[in-house]
């Protein structure tokens, strides 16, 4: 559905917006086109926030000039938070930062093990396993024991 709704232009321009606004240099493309994907699925089922997505990618285009997909990553982000605030950047990144980071294959570079309640919890998975962190020191107070 999601390549019916823009050009492939401005599907490219949304995929570029993601990664500036959530740059991770060791995620490939692929979850940032499927979370473009999912701002384009959800602009489907409302045709004003599909006229402000368009009208947004339109605006980024024009900000300097070459198109905002041919920017690179400094640039970008830059031009990116000329448009902090604006209700297009405000609605992208709210369903950006669900559909991103809701991903298993971000869970996995993340080094995030996903929900541990289909897992039976953390207790007996490892919710003390920072093994990168000495160990606690526990002192007794005396009080306390009294």
């Amino acid at each position: 559905m999601a390549s019916s709704l823009v050009s492939a232009r401005d599907r490219q321009t949304l995929v570029n917006v993601v990664y500036a606004a959530f740059p991770h240099s060791t995620f490939p493309r692929g979850p940032y086109e499927r979370a473009a994907d999912a701002v384009i699925d959800q602009a489907g089922k409302d045709p004003r926030f599909l006229a402000q997505l368009l009208q947004g990618l339109t605006d980024l285009d024009a900000q300097r000039e070459v198109p905002f997909a041919e920017l690179d990553a400094d640039v970008a982000a830059a031009v990116l938070r000329g448009a902090d605030g604006t209700p297009f950047l405000t609605a992208v990144v709210d369903s950006v930062v669900v559909t991103l980071y809701s991903d298993p294959e971000v869970w996995e570079l993340l080094g995030y093990e996903g929900p541990s309640y289909e897992q039976g919890g953390y207790v007996d998975r490892g919710f003390d396993d920072l093994d990168w962190l000495p160990d606690p020191k526990i002192e007794h107070d005396e009080e306390m024991t009294a």
